[in-house]
């Protein structure tokens, strides 16, 4: 799983954001500019070990993955929730779930969701409700 990104000049910089993850950083060149973003998302995850690859694509589009698909996940519901303004109980109830810790394992990377389920979980956490997925391919 990759998540996509955008990366352009603003000024005397590279701005560069992951906008389902809401992480946006820039760089004094594109290649400052990819570094940040990997490093702006592994010290989000904040899990030993885990690391971000990022896929420099054609124009201003690029994608950011790591082999690590619990680490990615984990912070996609966590940033989704953080931005919804949820607590982990609010999560739960609109599961239908007696326990937040249901939920709170797969924010926490300790569990990887179906596709069915990460649908759930981020239709829980985010208004929208949804995402699409589409096979891209960075050049």
């Amino acid at each position: 799983m990759r998540f996509s990104g955008r990366i352009f000049r603003s000024g005397r910089f590279w701005a560069i954001e992951v906008p389902i993850l809401g992480v946006y950083t820039q760089g004094q060149s594109r290649r400052d500019a990819f570094e940040m973003i990997a490093d702006a998302i592994e010290i989000l995850v904040d899990q030993e070990g885990f690391t971000v690859q990022v896929y420099p694509g054609t124009g201003d589009y690029f994608e950011v993955g790591s082999s690590d698909q619990s680490g990615l996940i984990a912070l996609l519901l966590r940033r989704a929730r953080h931005r919804s303004g949820l607590t982990l109980a609010e999560v739960a109830e609109r599961l239908g779930a007696k326990s937040l810790n249901g939920y709170a394992r797969y924010e926490q990377g300790r569990a990887v969701p179906t596709i069915t389920k990460l649908t759930e979980l981020y239709a829980a956490v985010t208004p929208r409700g949804d995402f699409v997925l589409c096979e891209c391919r960075a050049e």
